[in-house]
């Protein structure tokens, strides 16, 4: 299974809700192409829920900054929502678990845009 992004909007942000993987081709382009839509639509405060990805290659972990980056110079905040493990230890080992800020609890993460 690729990846699936389900939308849904609470207050001015809205949260993306990824289910499979976050791998070179379809799943980033895919990513890439929601968040562009939004950033070009007007939503700039952007939560990543990743609690369904079940992997991520290099290719992801390369298009979550990207599009952490990209959301930034808009003026806006992406911000990452239930982390696995595998995902968190990634991040971790590859130094960017500090870029990102990252939530456990989806109220305190839309909490947090104020």
């Amino acid at each position: 299974m690729q990846l699936e992004i389900k939308e849904r909007t609470v207050g001015e942000v809205v949260i993306l809700d990824l289910i499979g993987k976050i791998t070179i081709g379809e799943g980033s382009v895919q990513l890439r192409d929601t968040v562009s839509r939004l950033l070009e639509a007007g939503h700039n405060r952007i939560i990543l829920n990743l609690g369904g990805v079940t992997y991520v290659d290099s290719s992801g972990i390369g298009e979550l900054v990207s599009r952490y980056t990209t959301t930034k110079n808009t003026g806006g905040r992406l911000k990452l929502l239930n982390l696995p493990k595998k995902i968190k230890d990634l991040l971790m080992i590859t130094k960017l678990l500090t870029v990102f800020e990252i939530y456990e609890d989806e109220q305190v993460a839309l909490d947090s845009f104020q």
